[in-house]
């Protein structure tokens, strides 16, 4: 293992995954181990903060992917696909003298933990989704829904604004056309329960954070076997807490319900006001019901 940038409360460490790719984690806080999957898809660990102070009570090890952040581009980039990275998950994990581990996961790395999940039940003590996606095991939130949850917000700015651009994403996406990229930036109010200063840099950080051809190939051709997943999801034992946002619309409530019900011991929890960082929304709320769940399960 190599260290660099080490101080007293955060180290940025190095491992060699299964095709001998150096990937970087970075770990800070004090307390049992919490192995942190970012989304994006495939940005880099550093958008994930401290987890809302979550670090207080728990050594969080944010895992950068594959050609994202710190971790080197692979000498095979169709190993960018999810089903490829299960295996860093494990190599991360062994690594760490883990006989099982806590796990959390955040939008697309959903994906990612339900693959690693269904392959590796055993080595999973507790897992944390935070409003994850969930192509893996085949739920997929529909956009006219995500519009519902949307809608809430609708004739205040800069809400109001960011539902017309993103009926316009729609539309594109629907007729096969291209999506504007404006109509895009400017529907990401949207994304978040608070649209602040804090918001508006988080996603400015966006463009440096995210390896978009990485992204492009995550959930590509042969990614998913939603059946065979699905079946491996009942062999895990460990607890799973699926995390919604209440005004998230990807996934609504309702998703994450029916995501949790994979699990034999799967529940679910909304975070009111919450969007799809919902850390950034109530940090105290959020760091609070996580640490109570890997505290004390279900």
């Amino acid at each position: 293992m190599s260290i660099s940038n080490h101080s007293a409360t955060r180290s940025t460490c190095t491992f060699t995954t299964y095709d001998g790719t150096e990937l970087a984690y970075h770990a800070q806080g004090e307390g049992e181990p919490l192995v942190c999957l970012p989304g994006g898809a495939m940005r880099a660990s550093a958008y994930l903060g401290d987890l809302g102070g979550l670090s207080a009570g728990r050594r969080l090890i944010m895992l950068d992917l594959r050609g994202t952040g710190d971790s080197a581009i692979p000498a095979d980039e169709s190993t960018y696909r999810v089903d490829h990275q299960v295996a860093d998950v494990e190599s991360l994990r062994i690594h760490l003298g883990l006989e099982s581990m806590d796990l959390l996961a955040h939008s697309a790395s959903g994906n990612l933990a339900l693959l690693y999940a269904a392959a590796h039940p055993q080595r999973l003590s507790r897992l944390v989704m935070v409003t994850p996606t969930a192509w893996a095991v085949d739920l997929v939130q529909d956009p006219q829904e995500r519009m519902e949850t949307y809608l809430l917000r609708a004739g205040s700015e800069p809400y109001a604004t960011a539902i017309a651009a993103y009926g316009r994403v729609i539309a594109s996406t629907g007729s096969g056309g291209a999506v504007d990229k404006a109509d895009w930036e400017a529907s990401m109010p949207l994304a978040y329960g608070l649209w602040d200063e804090t918001a508006r840099a988080h996603v400015a950080a966006n463009a440096r954070q995210q390896n978009a051809e990485a992204a492009a190939a995550y959930g590509g051709p042969g990614a998913f076997d939603p059946p065979v997943t699905r079946a491996g999801l009942r062999r895990v034992a460990g607890e799973v807490l699926v995390l919604a946002g209440e005004l998230d619309g990807n996934p609504r409530p309702a998703l994450a319900a029916g995501l949790a019900e994979l699990f034999p011991h799967g529940i679910t929890d909304v975070q009111p006001g919450g969007g799809h960082f919902p850390w950034l929304d109530d940090a105290d709320w959020f760091s609070a019901r996580i640490e109570r769940f890997l505290d004390t399960g279900a």
